[in-house]
Parts: structure tokens; sequence; C-alpha cells
């Protein structure tokens, strides 16, 4: 996770992007398969947040379309914030198995960013799926970074 929150910090040093980031690990080994960060901005295409960039690349690493399909590696998905609607669409196809989470979506939120529809039945039908969910770990560190990108005059593209 202090990788993934790096990441998301770097965005707003080299100014390069929203204060988000992602990345796909083996679950087994903790290996680094891809990681992504939010090209929203500099790319001027609203699909690209970080968990949708770092499951692009992760496929793409292991030849697949999907992350359940690429053998019997298991993946995870470790986000500097939870996921809002549409990325949350995209870890349900991406074959991922465990989805980890830093700061929560009220914390995005309270910075001006808008999550969409995304409600507590969102996640219960993640887990249905088989996706496991761990939550608020180092969220002081990724809400953190959320603030100082606020304070810097970050541009808030979708609020």
């Amino acid at each position: 996770m202090r990788f993934v929150i790096d990441l998301s910090r770097e965005q707003i040093v080299r100014g390069t992007g929203g204060p988000f980031a992602a990345a796909v690990f083996e679950a087994a080994s903790g290996r680094l398969v891809a990681g992504g960060v939010n090209l929203v901005e500099p790319a001027r295409n609203s699909m690209l947040h970080a968990e949708v960039v770092a499951l692009m690349l992760a496929e793409q690493h292991v030849g697949s379309y999907s992350l359940s399909g690429a053998g019997t590696t298991r993946y995870e998905l470790v986000t500097s914030s939870t996921p809002c609607a549409m990325c949350l669409g995209a870890v349900l196809w991406s074959g991922v198995r465990r989805l980890v989470c830093a700061a929560r979506t009220e914390d995005v939120q309270a910075i001006g960013f808008d999550e969409g529809p995304v409600f507590p039945e969102s996640f219960a039908h993640l887990e249905r799926r088989g996706i496991a969910i761990v939550r608020d770990v180092c969220r002081d560190e990724a809400v953190e970074v959320l603030r100082a990108y606020a304070k810097s005059g970050g541009l808030i593209y979708n609020g």
C-alpha cells in the first residue's frame, strides 16, 4: 500500500494528474504486476482512472483479458482510495480476487470529487462474486495525499 500511496503523492509532486494510484500484485508472492496512476487530465480521457490503468497494464502483462483466466495465480488490486462507481465495475470484470483500499469514498468526496453511485450493496455484490475487500489500510497517509492535492489547487475534474 505504501508503494501505491507514494505513486499518488508523485502525481502531485510532478503535476501529472489526479491524486490517485493503484497497483496489481500477485496475491501469494506480493510481486508487483503493474502500477497505474490517474491519467484523466493529461490524456484528456475520463476513463483513465488509476484502477483502470493498473488493470489494463496487468492484463497486458499476463496476456489475458481477465486476471482470473491467467492460470492459477491469484491477483489483488491495491488502491490509494476506494474505487469510484466506474472502477468498481472494472474490478468486478477484471478477475482480481481481492481489493485493498486506503482512503474511503467520503475522504475523496471531501475534497470535491464525485465518486458516482457507490453503495454498500456495491461492495456486497463484489464479495458475493468472490472478491475479498480490505479497507482503511494506511488510510491516514492516503487522506494526507488527498488533502495536499486540494491544498495545491489540483483540478477537481468531475466535481
